[in-house]
């Protein structure tokens, strides 16, 4: 008598693409146990060099996330150094989705797997963006140089409480890959040589005679 086959768990894949020089990247994320696989090989195998996998490990230990995520990597073009930077904004990316209100993720859903890609309203964007623009200035604060800033008489200095609600939690996070630029596209390239000359700037050495 044959087996039953038992049917997958359901799971959910936040993906992004990355991009570095001519390398491309796509990135899968998972819930997980730190498993990271880039071209079906493990990371320390596919990236020999500490900077590589500095590179591609950052978005994950700024989000404390190394041990709590999966990472699944297809990339090609480019060399290792590109292709590490391009897994890294990928990577950066995902993260930024899994971190995003459901009203900026747009979801798929294949037999038990749900694909979650980030969107966005370009309409409601642009009028995030005319209302920040029509909000006033915040007050500027005299501070001492070199020492602690003024306050009214009459007040002391108090703590910033700490904030538990998951979606200032989420915005921390995505601030902090914002901020570290994980998520900015590196647009370095290599110029392109030139007609006449030895590279893209390097001329012809001069003769006198």
């Amino acid at each position: 008598m044959a087996e039953k086959k038992t049917s997958k768990a359901p799971r959910t894949f936040y993906i992004a693409t990355g991009r570095r020089k001519t390398a491309v990247a796509r990135v899968r994320v998972t819930e997980g146990k730190g498993v990271i696989l880039i071209n079906d090989r493990p990371v320390d195998q596919y990236f020999s060099e500490d900077k590589d996998r500095a590179a591609v490990l950052g978005p994950l230990k700024i989000t404390d996330q190394a041990n709590r995520v999966d990472v699944f990597v297809k990339t090609n073009g480019g060399g290792i150094t590109g292709q590490a930077g391009a897994v890294s904004q990928g990577l950066a990316r995902a993260m930024k989705t899994m971190f995003s209100p459901a009203s900026e993720q747009k979801s798929r859903v294949f037999n038990n797997t749900t694909i979650i890609k980030g969107y966005q309203d370009e309409k409601k964007a642009r009028e995030k963006a005319k209302a920040i623009l029509a909000k006033p200035p915040a007050p500027v604060v005299p501070r001492v140089i070199g020492g602690p800033a003024l306050l009214p008489p009459g007040t002391a200095p108090t703590a910033a409480p700490v904030s538990t609600d998951p979606v200032d939690i989420a915005t921390g996070m995505i601030k902090k890959l914002r901020d570290s630029g994980y998520l900015t596209r590196d647009a370095r390239m290599k110029e392109r040589k030139k007609y006449g000359l030895r590279g893209a700037r390097r001329g012809t050495q001069f003769s006198k005679r």
